[in-house]
C-alpha cells in the first residue's frame, strides 16, 4: 500500500443517465447537493455497445454546468468505431471536460460476439492518447476480485498493467465488501511497478434484493455474513439502511486508515446513504 499513501485524497461520485426528463430533474437535484461537499469530481456511466451515448454526454454537461464540478463521462470502445470515439472526444474536448473513465464496454445481451474497431481497453486508452495527447486524465477500472471474464487472477493483472502502460493516470475499482482483496490486489500491482492511484469503489447497502442482483451479475462478492444478516431482515428497510451505514462506514474507514487514496461513491442517483458515510468518516476534512 505505500505507493498509493503517496497520492493526496480524492472523493468522487458516481451517477447513471435518466431515462426520463422527471428523472433528470432529480439526478440534478442529486447532483447539486452532492457538489455542495466539493468532491474531485463525479462520473457518469455508458450503456452497453453505448447504448447511452447521448444521454451520457447530455448528463455530464448538464451535470457540469449545474454544479460547475468536474464531471467524466464513462467511454466505451466495445460496438464503436474509431470514428465514432474520435467525435465524440472532441466534443468532449470543445466543452472542457477535463477527464475520461475509460472502459472495454459490454454488449447487450444476446447480441453475441463484441463489434467494433477496438476490443479492450488498453486499445481506448492507446487511441485516446494517440488522438488527443495529454488533453485528458485518463481513468480506468480495476477488478480487485478479478474480472467475471478474466481466465484467472494473472491474466486480469496483466491486462490492467496493459492499461496502465497505455497511459492511464488512475484507476477506480469494481465495488467490494471485503478490505483485504483491495489490499492484497494493491499489493500485486506495487510488484509490477504500477504506482497510479487506485481509488477504491464503494457500493452502499440500501436495498438487498438489487444488491444481490448487482453483485452476481458483476463478479463482486457479497460476504456470507452480510447477505445472512440482510436477509434476516427482510422488509425492513430501516434497519438495512442503518446495518448497510455501519458496514460501508467500516469499510472506508479501514480503507482510508491503510491509505487509500480516497473512496468513489456508486451512488445509484441517491444522495444519502453516499453522505451518511461522508459524514460519519468527516471526508470533508480527510484530504
Amino acid at each position: 500500500m505505500e505507493s498509493q499513501k503517496k497520492h493526496p485524497k480524492r472523493f468522487s461520485f458516481e451517477f447513471f443517465p435518466a431515462k426520463t426528463p422527471a428523472g433528470q430533474e432529480k439526478l440534478l437535484t442529486t447532483a447539486k447537493r452532492l457538489a455542495e461537499y466539493k468532491p474531485d469530481f463525479f462520473s457518469v456511466t455508458y450503456g452497453a455497445a453505448g447504448s447511452t451515448r447521448d444521454r451520457t454526454k447530455d448528463t455530464v454537461l448538464a451535470i457540469t454546468e449545474a454544479t460547475q464540478i468536474d464531471t467524466a463521462p464513462h467511454l466505451s470502445c466495445i460496438g464503436a468505431s474509431k470514428e465514432e470515439i474520435a467525435d465524440l472526444l472532441n466534443d468532449y474536448k470543445t466543452h472542457q471536460i477535463k477527464r475520461i473513465v475509460a472502459l472495454r464496454g459490454d454488449m447487450p445481451s444476446g447480441m453475441g460476439l463484441a463489434t467494433g474497431e477496438m476490443r479492450y481497453a488498453n486499445e481506448l486508452v492507446s487511441f485516446i492518447r494517440e488522438t488527443t495527447q495529454q488533453q485528458f486524465i485518463l481513468e480506468v477500472a480495476a477488478y480487485p476480485e478479478i474480472h467475471p471474464q478474466a481466465p484467472n487472477a494473472e491474466k486480469d493483472l496483466e491486462n490492467f498493467k496493459r492499461k496502465v502502460d497505455a497511459g492511464a493516470n488512475a484507476a477506480i475499482t469494481q465495488y467490494f465488501y471485503n478490505a483485504d482483496s483491495y489490499f492484497y490486489f494493491v499489493e500485486r500491482c506495487e510488484k509490477l511497478g504500477i504506482t497510479i492511484p487506485i481509488t477504491p469503489g464503494i457500493m452502499p447497502i440500501t436495498n438487498y434484493t438489487k444488491l444481490a442482483r448487482f453483485s452476481d451479475a458483476c463478479g463482486a462478492e457479497l460476504p456470507r455474513w452480510i447477505r445472512k444478516q440482510l436477509e434476516a431482515y427482510g422488509d425492513d428497510i430501516t434497519s438495512i439502511r442503518q446495518f448497510g451505514e455501519e458496514v460501508i462506514t467500516r469499510l472506508c474507514e479501514q480503507l482510508l486508515d491503510a491509505g487509500a487514496p480516497g473512496i468513489h461513491f456508486y451512488t445509484l442517483n441517491q444522495a444519502d446513504p453516499s453522505l451518511a458515510v461522508w459524514n460519519n468518516l468527516d471526508l470533508s476534512n480527510r484530504r
